[in-house]
């Protein structure tokens, strides 16, 4: 009698066990929240992020279509700004569609596939980011320390492998964190709130302890956004360093000109990205994460064309000459 008691124990654990391996995969679809709450508001987000939508677009596509059609923007600065220009783009391009359509539709779901994907993509993107900010403050301290050897230093083979290292690392990244997320089980709340899939609105819906893949993937993103911003701290200690002994005004004024741009978006993303990511995920707060969010994923897409390129003179005359061309032999392009 004992021993079928146990017999019976053991089947009901069995088929128990098997019930919640059922329960932790029905999750096939997420529900995001996005600015729901906002009621009619939506239509007025709507205009106004779809506006600023179709600036990041003409402005990083004209940036990257004149640096490839002017020879004097063909120099290792305005390649890697090329480069960012690409990869903002495709940032932006894997979020704010989805989202501009949420603000309109009732139905918010995205599935459990595509939100993965979206994930990897968004983090890939967005870590490849911060890693060309790194490379292009390397760039700008080899040009301004040691401008006799910066044709060898960034020669063209160089600036390449920087690129794809960038992208290597990004995805590498991203495919770990990714994978940390959404390996865990999920098991029947799906409602993200917030407006894309991001890791820390996602793993607070898993149906386990998270605290392992929690400290790996904060590990991750202090690496992934300290490294280079350390790197470019160092950078630019040597670069002020330098600019403080060129003997004359003017000297120093062009000098820090060419940084100020730079900075001026090293200083925005990584500000937002450090305020969201660099804490764990208990400490999430939609409301306030939400508005920090949108600044790296809308408003620094549209400073790099905007502050980045559009101040510089070399990128106005090459606009201008394009502009002519278009002009007076419009058959020709």
């Amino acid at each position: 009698m004992g021993v079928e008691k146990f017999h019976l124990q053991s089947v009901s654990v069995s088929l128990w066990d098997h019930v919640k391996q059922a329960n932790f995969s029905s999750v096939t679809e997420f529900l995001l929240l996005g600015f729901s709450s906002l009621g009619k508001i939506q239509l007025i987000l709507f205009a106004i992020f779809l506006c600023l939508y179709m600036l990041i677009l003409s402005g990083n596509i004209t940036i990257v279509s004149v640096i490839r059609q002017d020879p004097s923007l063909h120099i290792p600065m305005y390649f890697f700004l090329g480069i960012l220009s690409i990869s903002e783009t495709c940032y932006t391009l894997v979020i704010l569609p989805k989202m501009l359509i949420n603000l309109l539709s009732l139905l918010r779901t995205i599935s459990f596939i595509n939100c993965a994907v979206q994930m990897f993509f968004f983090l890939g993107f967005a870590v490849t980011n911060c890693m060309l900010l790194g490379v292009m403050g390397y760039d700008r301290y080899v040009a301004i320390c040691h401008p006799l050897r910066y044709p060898i230093l960034m020669c063209w083979q160089v600036c390449g492998q920087l690129a794809a290292a960038c992208a290597g690392i990004g995805f590498l990244f991203s495919l770990t964190g990714s994978l940390l997320v959404f390996e865990l089980p999920f098991c029947g709340p799906n409602k993200i709130d917030h407006y894309f899939c991001d890791i820390s609105p996602v793993i607070q819906l898993a149906c386990t302890d998270t605290s392992i893949n929690e400290l790996i993937i904060f590990t991750g993103g202090v690496l992934a956004l300290m490294g280079p911003l350390t790197f470019i701290c160092i950078s630019y200690g040597f670069i002020v360093h330098t600019i403080l002994r060129i003997p004359s005004a003017e000297g120093k004024r062009k000098a820090f000109s060419t940084c100020a741009s730079h900075l001026t978006v090293v200083i925005v993303h990584y500000g937002c990205a450090s305020f969201v990511y660099l804490r764990p995920s208990a400490k999430y707060s939609s409301s306030k994460d939400r508005l920090v969010t949108v600044t790296y994923t809308v408003v620094t897409p549209l400073l790099n064309p905007m502050v980045y390129s559009f101040r510089n003179k070399d990128v106005q005359m090459a606009i201008r000459k394009v502009i002519r061309r278009v002009r007076f032999y419009p058959k020709a392009l």
